[in-house]
């Protein structure tokens, strides 16, 4: 991701819900990014490539809501593989030469642990010290999996992204132009996600809802 200016960071007010607000650090930059508006869905989405633009961060941020209700659950809710392939693609979206982007400075770090949905799904002799066969580490029966983890991490700062997954056991183009001045800002929870630009393999998936 192209940095940001860290002289043009502010402490500003980010909405976790129509009646609660939270300081962060809001980032800014103004730049030419591919950007797309759906009012039907209340919904904008911008691209902020990395630097060799192989991979992608979106950001899908949705209207914010008035009733009450949830946004992101309602988004989560109509997101379909298709209309995400849709949106995304840059011959739909727009090359917007003067795109005003605020975003949150955010970190996100989470840690799953993984033997009970593993064993649900089927795999459970490799649990079982009786069972096991793990031979080919150490040529022996004596090994077997206590835990499966999975860990993330995400820090999205002025220098760009840094991003690491890793799972153990107990061991990671042409668009149409436009002068029309955008401002995205991305003050209330959001969803986004990196991918890989050539295959669109979603790399990270997350929702930023709350500083911390």
């Amino acid at each position: 991701m192209y940095p940001f200016d860290k002289a043009e960071t502010k402490e500003m007010p980010f909405k976790v819900s129509p009646t609660e607000s939270k300081p962060v650090q809001m980032m800014f930059q103004k730049k030419n990014l591919n950007y797309m508006n759906i009012p039907d869905y209340g919904l904008q989405i911008l691209e902020l490539p990395f630097v060799e633009e192989e991979l992608s961060m979106f950001i899908l941020l949705p209207e914010q809501s008035t009733d009450g209700s949830d946004p992101l659950l309602k988004l989560e809710k109509e997101l379909t593989l298709e209309r995400l392939n849709e949106w995304t693609d840059r011959e739909n979206m727009l090359v917007h030469s003067d795109i005003h982007v605020h975003l949150p400075k955010f970190k996100l770090e989470e840690e799953y642990q993984l033997k009970e949905p593993l064993s649900e799904l089927g795999m459970t002799d490799v649990f079982c010290p009786s069972q096991a066969d793990l031979s080919g580490m150490n040529g022996g029966r004596d090994l077997f999996l206590s835990e499966v983890v999975h860990k993330a991490f995400m820090e999205v700062n002025e220098e760009g992204i840094e991003a690491a997954a890793a799972t153990g056991a107990v061991v990671c183009a042409g668009s149409c132009g436009s002068e029309k001045e955008v401002h995205f800002t991305a003050d209330h929870p959001f969803l986004f996600f990196i991918w890989h630009n050539k295959t669109k393999s979603i790399l990270f998936l997350g929702m930023f809802s709350s500083p911390q």
